[in-house]
């Protein structure tokens, strides 16, 4: 690797770093793998980078380097084109559909926005299929900068390089890598020089200084090797001989973009203006920088800074960079407004063929309201939201609508960009600053559909009253001059948001104003919303069954539907009907793509949904997981309004689990939450938990009175389609209260409401539930035919609590021999899910029917764990945390997390210092 002594104005006192920098070469050359060095503004990250890549370079590795630049951190992929750009003659080697994802990514095609987990993958596997040929390094610098879209991607990557011959290496200041997820992955961090290097270094660059000035340097620089570099120039040029005082200093980073200023400042005019072309474009190429070059400059006159050592043109690859980022900054802080309107014109005319850049060059290069402009920062952040980059979306609207001519224009676009931000809980300028902004264009503004859309979102995630937000839309709705085109983008989004807040309100008589404006739709509503409103967002016990072929053909495509509104829509189709399995594998793209960056609300809707089919399918412990992740999502992105439904399922959780104080405590929580906003959905959830919660504790009574606040018995409640998932509930505890006629009632409604045909699941329920108002001769028949059911082994919980129910029956009617079949597979379906009640109740039905009462060690206990579950409990039980665990066992923290989940019930206990009583003997 390159010696220190070959650069001695970088490299002197980082002998250390360098032999860690060998090694992971070293490293990576055989094994692959990702390092992160961070340090100080100008402590010498990238001339350590630069040594790195020389000595890289040496070996005969590929080498690929990008530099965030600040003036592209809204461009979306910018930082993806410099670094995949010299690779593009591989892309096809991939097959088709990587290459298309990366080909419309960089913007080398047109296309809808690619899948970002296809994307990520299709970057990973082109690194690692160009390391096969011969090692590969990539060099990241300045990661704060790197635009939010390839910052995700490249962090994707970065942690998949193990087992290839590609290494990457990136650079930031210490705490800041901007959107580029650094966690987990290794770092080195760089500190400042102790006081013999940074002695040696000074005196090794400016043997003439004096010692007056020498030791104000030291002092100053604090080891700091740029600000060792530059104040002595800096005390040089403002020091008129040598008798005058050494200047005072200001703070670093103020010091050095001064002293970067000072320099720049000195250059020629053509100079200073070939640099400014450099610094707005910051991809560094000379190609484009020459056709820009009407700007006022050649490219000869690179020379100067060349001199200065302000920047560096690599040869080979027809580029030019500046030597820190604090230089690009101080160019375009010594420029004149006219001299970057003049480059950025310039720059949008190289840029004919590439909307995005030629509008975000044009948006720059204009300062008075100019419509053309406008609309084409408008069409190109439509272009890019196809891509999902909302952030850079925003960015092109706000500078559209600044550039609209006219108070309505400007208004439609902010309305635009403050709906994409509140819709999608972007990390950006905040919603409600554009709103306001919106309100201060005119006096139309309040009449666009989307900031109504807009508005309301930012009510419900503001804790506003839903009745509110659903007056504010139904207005806009009905005052929008197109009421009837169901192609009106504007429109239908209005649609979508009012049917959001109809479904948040729980009440029937919120959606009439929707009904009617989706009737008067010609020809009619959108496919997509019909079906997801029809069968879960207003009445499915009414209109679902009608829905059920368009949901077949839709899940005919799910698994390759890119769309993440349409998986969306047909995962919620899909709840009632208990298809959500079929949807799974989508829905964890949009988990893992909201991990990796990807639009807040989105993440939480498929949270919601896989914490469903959790449930019903008995996957606990990882139903509590995300639901975990999903609150800690609500708080990170601002959307608390939907915290509800991820303690919904806690509640849920704790009920069927026997931690009645915990579910109590969750859904008290949320009724008191609900009800002064008017969130019906939210107390109707609550509801169910509570009726769980009773029926388990052996409280019949408040399961009936909880049952029938969400359905009276006798009828299954319009618009609210949870009606269904109470109905044998209500049926249980209204036998056990002796509401015998209300049993048979509630059970003659669910018969003629046909929704047997809806799901396995419900057609099981309903015969369990006729099963149990049937007489003695009949029960046994309609219990038989709903274990019979299709795919009941889908549903364990369900399943358990029919047997149990069974078993009862036929307990009290004498068939102790059938009872005790029907109870033991109950409990035993109980034990492995701990639903801890319901097995304790099965146990005592056993022992009813003369089944001998089983010792602690055939039910719980460490003789009931696995082997990794008893390893779990007994390092658990030593105190030991879940993170050391998994560091222990090499499992994640996430992974221990779900094994405690499961074995808890088997112990019997609820908490982790319980453990090692519960182990007892086990644990020596």
């Amino acid at each position: 690797m390159t010696q220190p002594d070959d650069r001695p104005e970088t490299l002197v006192g980082r002998l250390r770093e360098i032999d860690f920098l060998q090694r992971f070469l070293q490293q990576t050359g055989v094994n692959g793998g990702t390092l992160l060095l961070s340090g100080e503004a100008g402590v010498g990250k990238t001339a350590l980078l630069e040594a790195t890549a020389d000595a890289a370079r040496a070996s005969g590795r590929t080498i690929l380097r990008v530099t965030g630049a600040e003036f592209e951190a809204e461009a979306s992929f910018a930082g993806l084109n410099q670094t995949l750009f010299p690779l593009v003659d591989d892309f096809s080697a991939l097959g088709d559909e990587h290459a298309r994802a990366l080909r419309v990514a960089l913007g080398f095609e047109t296309g809808s926005a690619p899948d970002r987990l296809l994307l990520s993958n299709a970057v990973t596997l082109l690194l690692r299929r160009v390391a096969a040929r011969a090692p590969l390094l990539l060099v990241i610098d300045d990661l704060p900068w790197l635009d939010r879209a390839s910052a995700v991607v490249l962090s994707f990557a970065a942690r998949r390089l193990v087992g290839s011959r590609a290494g990457l290496l990136a650079a930031c200041r210490t705490g800041s890598a901007g959107y580029f997820d650094t966690s987990g992955l290794p770092e080195l961090p760089l500190r400042a020089l102790d006081d013999e290097a940074a002695a040696q270094l000074l005196a090794e660059r400016f043997p003439d200084l004096g010692p007056q000035v020498r030791a104000r340097v030291l002092s100053t620089a604090q080891g700091n090797p740029l600000a060792l570099l530059e104040l002595p120039h800096a005390v040089r040029e403002t020091r008129r001989g040598p008798a005058e005082p050494v200047p005072r200093i200001l703070p670093l980073n103020q010091r050095l973009q001064g002293l970067f200023a000072a320099r720049v400042a000195a250059l020629p005019a053509a100079t200073r203006t070939l640099l400014l072309a450099a610094a707005l474009e910051s991809t560094g190429d000379l190609g484009v920088l020459q056709a820009a070059a009407g700007a006022g400059y050649r490219l000869d006159d690179l020379a100067p800074a060349e001199q200065d050592q302000l920047v560096r043109v690599t040869t080979a690859s027809h580029t030019v960079t500046f030597r820190h980022p604090l230089i690009r900054s101080a160019v375009v802080t010594e420029s004149t407004s006219a001299e970057r309107r003049r480059v950025h014109r310039a720059l949008a005319e190289v840029h004919r063929d590439d909307l995005e850049r030629r509008a975000w060059h044009l948006g720059e290069a204009t300062v008075e309201p100019d419509e053309e402009v406008a609309a084409l920062l408008q069409e190109a952040a439509r272009l890019v939201r196809r891509r999902g980059d909302y952030q850079a979306v925003i960015a092109l609207l706000c500078r559209a609508a600044d550039l609209s001519p006219t108070p309505q224009a400007r208004s439609r676009r902010l309305a635009e960009a403050a709906y994409i931000g509140a819709e999608g809980l972007a990390e950006t300028r905040s919603a409600m600053e554009l709103l306001q902004g919106v309100r201060q264009a005119g006096e139309q503004a309040p009449a666009s559909l989307n900031y109504a859309s807009a508005t309301a979102f930012q009510l419900l995630d503001a804790d506003g009253h839903v009745d509110t937000a659903h007056r504010l839309l139904v207005g806009a709705i009905e005052a929008w001059p197109n009421r009837t085109d169901p192609q009106d983008e504007e429109l239908v989004t209005g649609l979508w948001t009012l049917a959001l807040v109809c479904i948040v309100g729980g009440r029937a008589e919120l959606w009439e104003a929707f009904h009617a404006a989706t009737a008067r739709l010609v020809p009619g509503p959108p496919e997509i919303m019909t079906l997801g409103i029809g069968l879960f967002g207003a009445d499915p016990v009414r209109t679902g069954v009608a829905l059920l072929p368009a949901l077949e053909a839709r899940l005919a495509t799910i698994q390759h539907e890119t769309a993440p509104d349409v998986v969306q829509n047909v995962a919620a189709a899909s709840i009632y009907p208990d298809r959500l399995t079929e949807v799974r594998e989508p829905l964890w793209r949009s988990i893992r793509q909201g991990r990796a960056g990807g639009p807040g609300r989105r993440r939480i809707v498929a949270l919601m949904d896989v914490c469903i089919d959790d449930f019903v399918r008995g996957e606990w412990a990882e139903g509590a997981e995300l639901a975990a992740e999903g609150l800690a999502v609500c708080e990170e992105f601002g959307g608390r309004f939907f915290s509800f439904y991820f303690r919904y399922h806690q509640a849920l959780l704790a009920a069927v689990q026997g931690r009645f104080e915990t579910s109590r405590a969750l859904t008290d929580q949320m009724i008191g939450w609900a009800g002064p906003r008017g969130v019906g959905m939210a107390q109707t959830y609550a509801r169910h938990a509570q009726v769980l919660a009773h029926l388990g504790e052996g409280d019949y009574e408040s399961a009936y009175q909880r049952a029938t606040e969400i359905s009276p018995a006798g009828t299954l409640a319009s618009h609210v389609p949870h009606s269904l998932w109470v109905a044998l509930e209500l049926v249980e505890a209204a036998v056990r209260t002796d509401r015998r006629a209300e049993a048979e009632r509630h059970v003659r409604a669910l018969r003629e409401s046909g929704t047997a045909a809806l799901s396995p699941r419900l057609a099981m329920r309903e015969m369990a539930a006729a099963a149990l108002v049937a007489d003695d001769e009949a029960a046994p028949e309609l219990f038989e035919r709903a274990l019979r059911t299709p795919r009941t082994v889908e549903w364990p919980f369900d399943t358990a609590r029919v047997r149990l129910l069974y078993g009862e029956r036929l307990r009290r009617s004498r068939a102790m021999s059938e009872a005790k079949a029907q109870l033991k597979e109950a409990s035993h379906a109980f034990e492995k899910l701990g639903a801890t009640p319901w097995a304790a109740r099965a146990e005592r039905e056993l022992r009813a029917a003369g089944q001998a009462a089983r010792t602690p060690s055939d039910t719980q206990g460490a003789a009931a764990l696995t082997p990794q579950e008893r390893e779990i409990a007994r390092l658990a039980a030593s105190g030991m945390t879940n993170k050391e665990i998994g560091e222990r066992l090499f499992i994640s923290p996430r992974t221990v997390s779900s094994h405690l989940y499961q074995i808890f019930p088997k112990l019997g206990i609820t908490t982790r210092a319980a453990l090692r009583d519960a182990i007892g003997s086990d644990d020596a």
